[in-house]
């Protein structure tokens, strides 16, 4: 049987009190209309951008298919001047390229040493600081992250989910967006914290029967949208046309849950990541035993966990 195929909800004029009261507490992707974001959505074309921008030099994703994979790695690492990425990635055809003329580019912005920093636009692009204003929907103190993104048109990014919840704010361009729910996590072919199906609208029903199973949930973004997009919630990012985003991340959950390794907000939570180690020294005990009791006593340790871990409250 396939799975449902839902629309995002779209709300306009969501104030923060209704948000943080009735909305956010339901854990379920939301597009917000009509939300102040300041000057970005009209001044950041591509000749503000390039100008703003400068030669700052930025690393960035060139792929030559429209579908990024991120498990196979279908793309290498270039570095360009902000301007000139800019212009390219506005581009259908180059004359310039590294791969091909019709190649794609994705930029992610990093910290300073995305080793130890986080991304905040405000710090890695200050001049464009004064253009963008977040969505006041959470506690200063929370704030985690600001990523600056630019893609390509019809670029595509791979199904994955991160640990904090997000804000997407697409300032320019048209994005679709599909989402999947934690709770469907078992059909989506995981490889960490991405699914292995790429082509995510004709998947191949041979390789991955399970993936129709999943619940769909769809969205198209426009400039001056904002998607809600709760942590574990798997989505897959479609650019339509050449636009820029900016992606807010905050820990929802209390400061010592978090990695603190984690500068990109998808490393899973500490208590997950030393519960995933024990269940790996658990999977090579077993593996001590003929088939047969291996067999018998893993599935009888998967529904202790069933009962014992599975939430009996979430949809």
């Amino acid at each position: 049987m396939a799975g449902q195929h839902l629309p995002v909800p779209r709300l306009e004029g969501v104030s923060r009190e209704q948000f943080l009261q009735h909305l956010y507490p339901q854990r379920k992707p939301l597009v917000l209309e009509g939300i102040d974001l300041g000057a970005c959505t009209s001044k950041w074309t591509v000749d503000y951008l390039s100008q703003v921008g400068g030669k700052k030099e930025v690393k960035i994703h060139v792929a030559a298919v429209p579908q990024m994979d991120f498990i196979s790695k279908n793309f290498v690492y270039r570095t360009l001047p902000f301007d000139k990425l800019v212009q390219r990635a506005a581009e259908e055809k180059h004359k310039e390229f590294f791969i091909s003329e019709d190649e794609k580019y994705y930029l992610r912005s990093l910290g300073e040493d995305p080793r130890k920093d986080v991304a905040d636009i405000r710090k890695q692009f200050p001049l464009l600081e004064g253009d963008i204003k977040f969505p006041d929907f959470f506690r200063e103190e929370q704030f985690f992250s600001s990523v600056f993104r630019i893609s390509s048109p019809g670029l595509q990014l791979w199904t994955h989910y991160d640990v904090m919840d997000n804000f997407l704010i697409q300032v320019t361009g048209k994005k679709r967006v599909v989402l999947f729910s934690p709770r469907d996590a078992q059909y989506l072919y995981l490889s960490g914290t991405k699914s292995e199906v790429l082509n995510i609208d004709k998947p191949d029903s041979a390789k991955y029967p399970l993936f129709l199973k999943a619940r769909r949930y769809e969205c198209c973004l426009e400039a001056g949208d904002v998607l809600f997009i709760p942590a574990l919630w798997f989505h897959n990012i479609i650019s339509e046309e050449f636009g820029v985003g900016v992606n807010v991340f905050w820990k929802h959950l209390p400061p010592e849950c978090y990695d603190k390794t984690d500068t990109y907000g998808n490393k899973d939570l500490t208590a997950a990541s030393r519960a995933a180690q024990i269940l790996d020294r658990a999977l090579k005990t077993l593996a001590e035993l003929p088939e047969e009791y291996r067999d018998f006593y893993a599935r009888r340790m998967v529904l202790h966990i069933q009962d014992k871990a599975y939430s009996k409250n979430l949809e």
